[in-house]
This record gives structure tokens, sequence and C-alpha cells, in this order.
């Protein structure tokens, strides 16, 4: 009696598309591992994590969270993402292509809204910075984020030099006992290429200069104006940065599918 064989060719899960992820994710988890470390060292070294209640006392944005708040995301995601590859679990899986195609969701709704609302978007980033013109002083973080923002756009204040009367420090009135009164930061001042040490007290009294006078020693243009000029200047390399983010990220959501399809077609022929 003649037995007949057959060799039936079962599913496999792709071994490219697994280890691909796999390394996709362990660098966005590291990444992410290196952001919340930087956060959390630079809130130790202001006594934050000490005292957890000081969060909330800084009046204006403190740039550590940004350190945070994308390290966490970053850990969390190239966790699900590397540890669902590795292990080939398809809830990790599931999780990381949820919480990516949300991320992706929230991108392109802020970009549609900010198209539609420019004007609304224009005033709260004036709100924005001159809020954080306010507590200048209150945090070196917050400091340095302004400085570098006015010195990269050439810019003084939201609207210009005269938005800093809204700090205590550089406001003119009369009962200010600070030696900045009447003046800006150093990183408003125009730069003087013969300098090489930077002149931290070039700003001092500037504001009681005329109006065309302050030109030669100060930037006169607010900083809003100066971004939007920036952003319609370099619109094309902007766009092109949040198109390849998207892509990235699709790419990945694809990828997670595709295994979780992989590892759902070899149990079922268990």
């Amino acid at each position: 009696m003649n037995r007949k064989h057959y060799h039936y060719k079962g599913a496999e899960v792709s071994c490219c598309v697994k280890y691909f992820l796999f390394g996709f994710n362990i660098l966005f988890w590291l990444l992410g591992a290196a952001f919340l470390a930087i956060g959390l060292w630079a809130w130790a070294e202001k006594g934050v994590l000490a005292n957890l209640s000081s969060i909330t006392d800084l009046g204006g944005f403190d740039p550590v969270w940004l350190f945070i708040v994308v390290g966490a995301v970053m850990f969390i995601l190239g966790f699900a993402g590397c540890i669902g590859a590795l292990r080939e679990n398809t809830t990790l899986l599931k999780f990381f292509s949820v919480f990516l195609g949300l991320i992706f969701f929230l991108e392109l709704t802020a970009g549609i809204l900010a198209f539609v609302f420019k004007d609304w978007i224009k005033d709260q980033l004036n709100f924005f910075i001159n809020n954080n013109v306010k507590a200048y002083r209150d945090d070196i973080d917050l400091q340095n984020l302004i400085d570098f923002a006015q010195e990269y756009w050439s810019c003084c204040g939201a609207h210009g030099p005269d938005d800093w009367n809204l700090n205590i420090y550089f406001n003119c009135t009369e009962l200010n006992p600070s030696r900045e009164r009447c003046g800006v930061p150093f990183s408003c001042c125009v730069k003087d290429p013969a300098e090489d040490v930077i002149n931290t007290q070039c700003g001092y009294d500037v504001r009681l200069k005329l109006e065309l006078d302050r030109q030669k020693y100060i930037y006169t243009k607010g900083c809003v104006g100066q971004f939007e000029k920036w952003l319609q200047d370099n619109l094309i390399i902007v766009a092109g940065i949040f198109v390849g983010i998207a892509l990235l990220q699709i790419f990945g959501i694809c990828l997670a599918q595709n295994l979780v399809s992989d590892v759902r077609a070899v149990k079922a022929n268990w």
C-alpha cells in the first residue's frame, strides 16, 4: 500500500521585520532613557526632586518638561516596540501601534488647527512669550532658552524691547531698585564681531534712549514676527521634517501590524 506524504509550508514570522522593528525601537528606548535622565538630573540640580511642590511655583515654562515628556513618550514607545518585537508579544505590539497612531493623529490635528486658527495661535504665542518674560530670572533653564531664542532670531521680547517692562528687574518704574532698570537682557544686544567676550551689561539703560538710537545697540524687532519670518523662509525644510517624522510613524505602525499578522498566522497553525 503506497502512502502519500503531504508537506504543508507553515506560516513564519519574518525575521527581517522582527529584528528591524527591534533595532528601530531599541534606539528610541535608549534615546528616551537618555532624555529622561537629563531631565531628572536637571530637576535634581535645581532641587525640584527634593521639593516636588516647586514644580508649580515657576510662573513661566520650565524647558526641563520637554526632556521629561518627550523622554517618557519615547521610553514607553521604545519599550513596547522593542520587547513586543523580540518576544513576539501581540499585546505590546498593538499598544505600540495604537500609541504611535494616536500621536500621529494628534500631530495631524494640531497642524490643521494651527493652519485654520493662525490668529489665535499667534495670540497664544504672544501670551506665552510675555508670560515667560515675566519669569526670566526665576529659572536658569528658562533664562537660557529665552536668550538662545533672542540671539538666534535677532529679536527682543514678543513684539519689541518694551515687552521687558513686564519683568520686575527690567521695568522702568521709579520704584524699581534693580541696576537692570529700563534695560534688556544681553541676548537682545547687537553683537560686536570684534568682541571675544560677551558683554552681559550691554543692555543696561538702553530703553532710556530714543527708539532710533536703540537700533545701534539692540534688536528692536519682536520674536513673534521674527519667528513667523523664519518659518516662511524655511517652510520647505520645516515641512520636510514633519513629513519625514510622519512617514517614520506610519512605517513603524505598518511594521508592527505586519509582525502581529505573522504571529497570529503562526499561532493559527498550531
